[in-house]
């Protein structure tokens, strides 16, 4: 009997870490899947939104063959097929709220869109509003100089009406004006987005904060906590370009909701957060300033689009900062929650990835699909290398 205790004990020893084994196994299999669940939220909506891009590429091209007079008209109707398919997964996929402050017009203008610069999702938030003005097509970008790189797109940003700057001394006037010249000189409609402060605001980065706020104290101007120092130069060679074409300027805030916010300023979601269903809710104040309030010599205009970017950062601190409970985590003003219809975006994704799925079927179909991401891309490179 005595023999028999010390046996029996090593067995439930042996028993006990063959259990702890299977449950470390079984932990790991459940984060694995967890984390592969959470990975396919945003999966889904970047195989079908880069996946389609090579058939939207081939209609694009066969556009380009159109006479002058009906080609942007051609040209406006597909971005916005791609980009309302775009929306389908930035809104009624991810069930997003979209809290609008302010009175935005049913109509579409001709204008300059100005907004603070937080994420990469800012640019998808330009399309919100444009959409819901029948404006989608329309939607133009000034981008930073690097972006034309990106295989395929960074090519059709620049085809569809959209200008690459680079910053400060390398800054190309010239080609700005001429580029927004040629569009007004077409009667091209404009719905042109600039984000002023020329890269993203992040809490984190304290040394860029830091410095930017510096700049802004040595030139004499308000130092800005929410947001950073506006740069003039693409906003006055556009308005001052386009002055006579244009119906008003639109300026836009934003602020991204974070799951279990604690009412603090937080690194904005990148895309694939926002996919991932991170962000409940956008707010978005909206100004209309219609162009005679706008002043045209570039000095007095530095000024004001200064005094433009210190109401935003009073909206923001008021947002994250205000002592009355009540106020903060809303813009002052009433709040309309805005949904956008299935009606709108639906369709555009069953025949972007309908076509896309008809051409994979094929030899011929994928061949073309192939050469479309090479040769677009290459030929892209080629083009904006010739370009620069």
């Amino acid at each position: 009997m005595i023999g028999r205790a010390p046996a029996a004990a090593e067995a439930r020893r042996r028993a006990g870490r063959a259990g702890g084994a299977r449950g470390r196994r079984a932990g790991k299999m459940l984060l694995s899947l967890v984390l592969h669940t959470y990975s396919m939220r945003y999966l889904l909506p970047g195989v079908v939104l880069l996946g389609s891009a090579p058939t939207y590429g081939v209609w694009r091209l066969l556009s380009a063959f159109l006479p002058s007079r009906f080609y942007q008209a051609v040209d406006d109707r597909l971005y916005w097929v791609y980009q309302s398919m775009v929306l389908f997964f930035f809104e009624n996929y991810t069930g997003v709220q979209i809290l609008l402050y302010g009175d935005l017009p049913k109509r579409k203008e001709n204008i300059i869109y100005l907004a603070n610069h937080q994420s990469t999702v800012d640019w998808i938030v330009a399309d919100v509003l444009a959409i819901r003005q029948n404006a989608l097509g329309h939607v133009r970008y000034v981008l930073k100089d690097g972006l034309k790189w990106l295989p395929l797109y960074g090519f059709y940003f620049s085809q569809h009406g959209g200008i690459y700057v680079k910053r400060s001394a390398k800054f190309n006037e010239k080609d700005m004006r001429k580029k927004l010249q040629s569009y007004v000189n077409a009667g091209t409609p404009m719905y042109l987005v600039i984000f002023p402060e020329g890269t993203r605001y992040n809490p984190g980065q304290t040394e860029l904060l830091s410095a930017n706020q510096a700049f802004a104290a040595q030139q004499g101007l308000p130092v800005l906590k929410h947001v950073l120092t506006p740069r003039i130069k693409a906003t006055y060679v556009a308005f001052d370009s386009m002055k006579n074409y244009l119906d008003a300027i639109y300026d836009v805030t934003v602020v991204y909701e974070w799951k279990d916010n604690k009412g603090q300023r937080e690194e904005s979601p990148s895309m694939t957060e926002f996919l991932c269903k991170e962000c409940p809710a956008i707010h978005i104040h909206f100004d209309r300033i219609d162009k005679k309030d706008v002043p045209e010599e570039q000095e007095y205009m530095r000024r004001w689009l200064h005094e433009r970017f210190e109401i935003k950062d009073k909206l923001l601190i008021e947002f994250f900062d205000s002592p009355d409970p009540e106020r903060r985590n809303k813009f002052p003003g009433k709040c309309i929650h805005s949904k956008l219809s299935l009606k709108k975006t639906l369709p555009s994704l069953l025949i972007l990835s309908g076509m896309t799925a008809g051409l994979l079927m094929t030899e011929v179909g994928r061949k073309l699909y192939v050469n479309t991401w090479l040769c677009g891309t290459l030929l892209g490179c080629l083009w904006v290398s010739i370009r620069a």
